[in-house]
């Protein structure tokens, strides 16, 4: 059983050339992140291996760069510096098979730093927020050193860890990171109507965070008995829940719940999940399985992009070599809605960035990484409309993308078919 001791000799447990897991997303443990810090003098070579991270992220500072080197399985904001100037690592992985990594040994994990509500009557803590890999990570590990937190919402599902598997408990009282919902734009609400447009009554989603997949959602109103199997959701969904539109009623893998494997949004959001029975916290390996989302019908997955060439490929985890997110679990649900009877893999983005670059382009950048080929892809939706890819030629992939561009980019675009595919429109 775990025992309930100072912050201080907790991370104590922790030795140079350890791999260490930490919670992610907005469960970052940020106690054990700052003693971990202050201990980094007597550490040397110690490996940290997460997902994204919300709040700071000091072990990527210059400064440490001889104590600690953080290796990211998807990339957030608070990494991308350390990673562009060669101070941490990015690991391309799709989500359904980081716990295999875990399992397997091929990361083998020392310990995990977690984030935990107390433990119930029972002696049952919640990862709340964050399940994803942490499931695997903490069974996994050989140390799990855990803050207990009154202000982790508790989830139910996978996210239950017994107090018996933690190796130090560290009284906390901290928030959880809150992520505000996006201020929807013109751009933003036209993508949103179009994607609505191919949602069906009954459909199973899965979205993201941001203001594209809230904007799609803003456009549900009118929708009947929607169910939810995603690897995340945020604020955008409530609304339709309040509503009675998301009832699950239709699905065949945990009918009547809301299936994610982590969670991030604004307190509200954590208040909505916190002991909430309709909301099924699950491990990724499971969740983003292909094998599992197909089983659902009428899957529809909204995936977004960095850019999409003529051809259907889709570049999502860096702009050019430059790595900027990760592979995630595009290509998972991808799959599963491509296989899910009456399923629709979607691409969604706006035809040009804010800087007023091309995102419908003929080649992608030199060195871009193709997440999703352009045989998985079957939608992409821009402001300017839908092109339909699946079972359609090359000619006609260009064709229908080329329409969904930006106006201006148009006539470039049918010029570059030409150039580079010999294809003319």
């Amino acid at each position: 059983m775990g025992r309930i001791v100072k912050v201080e000799e907790a991370i104590a447990a922790i030795q140079s050339g350890h791999r260490l897991y930490l919670h992610s997303v907005a469960a970052a443990p940020q106690t054990l992140i700052r003693e971990l810090m202050r201990q980094a003098p007597r550490l040397r070579n110690v490996e940290i291996v997460h997902m994204h991270t919300e709040g700071p992220a000091p072990y990527a500072e210059p400064e440490y760069a001889e104590n600690f080197r953080a290796n990211c399985l998807f990339i957030g904001g608070n990494m991308r510096e350390a990673i562009r100037e060669g101070r941490a690592d990015f690991t391309p992985v799709f989500l359904s098979e980081i716990p295999e990594l875990f399992r397997s040994g091929i990361l083998a994990i020392d310990a995990a730093l977690i984030n935990v509500s107390p433990p119930d009557a029972h002696g049952f803590c919640s990862l709340g927020v964050t399940v994803e890999a942490a499931h695997e990570a903490l069974h996994s590990a050989r140390i799990v050193i855990a803050q207990i937190n009154p202000q982790m919402p508790r989830t139910h599902g996978d996210a239950l860890v017994h107090r018996d598997k933690l190796t130090y408990m560290v009284e906390v009282d901290e928030p959880i990171f809150e992520v505000q919902p996006p201020v929807l734009g013109d751009v933003e609400r036209r993508i949103g109507r179009h994607v609505a447009s191919l949602v069906e009554d009954g459909a199973t989603l899965q979205m993201g965070i941001g203001a594209i997949p809230d904007a799609v959602l803003h456009e549900l109103t009118s929708h009947r008995n929607l169910g939810v199997h995603t690897e995340m959701f945020s604020d955008g969904l409530l609304a339709l829940v309040e509503k009675g539109i998301v009832t699950g009623e239709h699905k065949a893998v945990h009918p009547g719940k809301i299936v994610a494997t982590f969670v991030m949004g604004s307190k509200k959001l954590y208040d909505f999940i916190d002991d909430n029975p309709a909301v099924s916290m699950l491990d990724v390996g499971y969740v983003n399985n292909p094998a599992t989302i197909q089983r659902n019908p009428r899957v529809t997955a909204i995936n977004s992009a960095i850019e999409v060439d003529l051809t259907g490929q889709v570049c999502a985890d860096s702009i050019g070599p430059v790595p900027y997110s990760g592979v995630g679990g595009q290509v998972d649900f991808m799959r599963g809605a491509a296989r899910s009877v009456g399923g629709k893999p979607i691409i969604a983005l706006p035809s040009r960035t804010s800087s007023g670059i091309a995102r419908i382009t003929s080649l992608l950048k030199p060195g871009a990484g193709v997440v999703s080929t352009r045989a998985h892809v079957h939608y992409v939706v821009t402001e300017y409309g839908i092109a339909q890819l699946h079972g359609r030629t090359i000619r006609e992939r260009a064709r229908s993308l080329v329409a969904i561009a930006h106006p201006d980019d148009r006539e470039r675009l049918e010029r570059e078919a030409l150039e580079h595919w010999h294809i003319r429109l």
